[in-house]
Parts: C-alpha cells; sequence; structure tokens
C-alpha cells in the first residue's frame, strides 16, 4: 500500500534527522535476506547504537540534503537500506562485515564517514580497527607513560647520588 503524502513527509523528516545525527551511513543491498534475518542484522545493529533504515531512494535523496551524507546522492540506486552509525563507526562496520561473512545475500555497498565516501574494501578496513574505548585505553596509556618515565629518570639522579654516598660511607667505616 503506497504510502500517503504526510507519511512521507514525516518519513522524509525522521530520515533527515537520522542523517544529522549518524557519525557514518552505510548503504547495503539486502535482497535475499529472509524477515528473521534482517531482524537479527537489526538487533545487532541496535546492540553497537546503530540502525538500519529501508526506504525508497527518492525519499533518501531528499532526505539526505543538507546533510554531510550529501556525498551519497548518486549512490541511491536499486535495493538499498542506510545503515546509520550513532556512536562508534567501527563497530557498526564490524557487526555489518560479520554479518555479511554469514550472510552472502547481504552486500555492503558504499558509506560515508565524516564527509568521506568509503567502498565496500575500506569499510572492510574500518571494522578491523580497534574499537572506540581500546584506541582510547591506548592513548591513555602513551599519555600516562610520557610522565612516569620523566620522573623515573629525574628521581634516578638524586638515587644514585645517594648509593654514591652511601657506598663513601660504608668504605669509610671499612677503612676505621
Amino acid at each position: 500500500m503506497p504510502l500517503k503524502r504526510s507519511q512521507k513527509e514525516a518519513l522524509v523528516k525522521e530520515l533527515n534527522d537520522k542523517f544529522q545525527r549518524a557519525v557514518s551511513v552505510t548503504l547495503v543491498n539486502f535482497p535475499g535476506l529472509t524477515v528473521s534475518e534482517v531482524n537479527e542484522l537489526r538487533a545487532k545493529l541496535r546492540d553497537a547504537q546503530g540502525e538500519m533504515k529501508v526506504a525508497k531512494n527518492t525519499l533518501l535523496r531528499i532526505a539526505v540534503k543538507g546533510t554531510d551524507g550529501e556525498a551519497l546522492l548518486d549512490y541511491f540506486n536499486g535495493p538499498n537500506a542506510a545503515v546509520f552509525a550513532y556512536e562508534d563507526p567501527v563497530q557498526v562496520a564490524k557487526v555489518l562485515v560479520e554479518f555479511a561473512k554469514d550472510h552472502e545475500a547481504l552486500k555492503l555497498r558504499t558509506g560515508i564517514l565524516n564527509g568521506k565516501v568509503m567502498d565496500a574494501s575500506s569499510l572492510e578496513a574500518l571494522s578491523k580497527l580497534p574499537t572506540r574505548e581500546v584506541l582510547l585505553g591506548q592513548l591513555l596509556s602513551v599519555l600516562v607513560a610520557t610522565p612516569t618515565n620523566l620522573v623515573q629518570v629525574l628521581a634516578a639522579v638524586p638515587r644514585k647520588l645517594l648509593y654514591a654516598l652511601r657506598a663513601i660511607e660504608d668504605q669509610k667505616q671499612q677503612n676505621q
């Protein structure tokens, strides 16, 4: 049953909001997936703070205007679903790549991250990156290591002087 004009306008407004909020957007082809497989993918995406939305390409073209996703205008053809990542684009990419490995019917087409268009191989490379939390942990360890090493180096000078003075004291006591 076709959508009424008011429903289409509401859907365009909702999609535009999603395009504006999303950190990254990935377009996927999904013909051949069963309803239960699509629901499984949606659940996994939801766990990764992502969302998959299916809409007509004409509505997607209208909704993407004025957002970073405008670079995807040329790719809205054929059966598409837009996958939005709201928090961590790496986590959503991991879910899509893993799901595509298990379900050949799901094809990664293209995506956008920080206004830059990515092809399917770039999306796979993105999925191999560590998650945001791991990267923050690595950054924190680097930031903590530098001052710690500086303190250790600065403490070594008086420590060596103390050892030298003790050695002189011990030597004087042995000579007496």
